[in-house]
């Protein structure tokens, strides 16, 4: 008997999820692929191609203090991989204990490779081209092209390793910043989400797919969607004014675009919005409701939404720490002013 009551309400429930699946996908939200060779396909950039060399020298980069002025300051301390890809701070801190002048926030170096452009302001199209503003940005790591290549070239073993990386032995500035830029691509994060969406039906649970479903159903994936779930151009705020709009100067780029953070491991890089004002992932729901959707979501559908923001948590890729190549006579001075 119980079998019998049972088999209806397992069948309705498979089909529930298989058309949530169908509602996510049309609402434009992609899954990671599992296959590598697909992985690769949609991650690599034709105009500076990932190869394992270039990954490790990036790599290498990334954690490389001695880019910075101060010989104190890498990639890794705005873009902490440990903590989400973030700093945890509000505004980004720099050169000399520099807060960032119009108070933005650090977003993630994780999936950043799906975003459509870079910046909270969206100046820049890749992550390569990104990867070289940090480190002449004078409250950042404050170095200039010349003093950063002066640095890399001295030390024997960068030689050794962009030989390796580059048909072209030279180093120069924009090949320390593709080298970096080769190392985030691969820097993703798969989740329970992206099984799901690929077909796995239990990968969710009912309290997650419902809050998938609020998701979808109040208009929240019209800008957080792709691959990325998040990562174009939209206005902010579109509906009523940001509540915490007064903390910084930012106000979006000429048109008054702002890049939709990705969602992926959001229960993870606190502060949110472009200028960290946010706390709570609870409050950052209700607010993009506001502001975003002109709906004045209730308690419960807040909760229900974060419910499903947890479930992109995803699965980090082993960072295992560089040993970076010595200094030599010739390698230039850290600077502190």
């Amino acid at each position: 008997m119980k079998k019998t009551t049972l088999l209806p309400l397992i069948i309705l429930s498979s089909f529930a999820s298989a058309s949530l699946v169908d509602d996510a996908k049309n609402a434009g939200l992609t899954p990671i692929p599992s296959d590598k060779a697909a992985l690769m396909k949609l991650i690599d950039n034709p105009k500076n191609p990932i190869n394992k060399a270039k990954v490790e020298l990036g790599k290498a980069l990334f954690f490389e203090p001695r880019l910075s002025k101060s010989n104190l300051i890498s990639c890794n301390t705005c873009h902490n991989l440990a903590t989400g890809g973030i700093d945890g701070v509000s505004a980004a801190i720099g050169h000399k204990w520099t807060a960032n002048p119009h108070h933005l926030n650090s977003p993630t170096v994780y999936n950043a490779v799906f975003m459509d452009r870079q910046f909270w302001d969206g100046r820049d199209p890749d992550v390569e081209a990104q990867a070289q503003g940090p480190m002449q940005a004078a409250p950042e790591m404050a170095i200039s092209k010349e003093m950063a290549v002066k640095r890399i070239s001295s030390m024997a073993g960068y030689q050794e390793q962009f030989k390796g990386a580059f048909d072209n032995p030279e180093i120069t500035f924009k090949k320390i910043a593709d080298a970096i830029g080769a190392f985030e691509r691969t820097l993703v994060t798969p989740s329970r989400f992206d099984k799901f969406l690929a077909g796995d039906e239990n990968a969710l649970s009912a309290d997650e797919q419902a809050g998938l479903k609020i998701f979808i159903d109040k208009g929240c994936a019209a800008c957080h969607t792709g691959v990325g779930i998040g990562g174009s151009m939209q206005k902010f705020p579109v509906v009523k004014p940001y509540k915490y709009a007064d903390v910084g100067d930012f106000k979006g780029n000429k048109e008054g675009m702002v890049k939709t953070p990705t969602l992926r491991n959001i229960a993870h890089t606190a502060p949110y919005f472009h200028n960290g004002a946010v706390w709570s992932l609870e409050e950052a729901v209700k607010i993009m409701g506001e502001t975003q959707l002109g709906a004045d979501l209730n308690d419960k559908e807040v909760a229900s939404i974060v419910t499903f923001l947890k479930s992109l948590d995803g699965e980090m890729p082993t960072i295992t720490y560089p040993k970076l190549p010595a200094v030599s006579a010739s390698t230039p001075k850290p600077i502190d002013n």
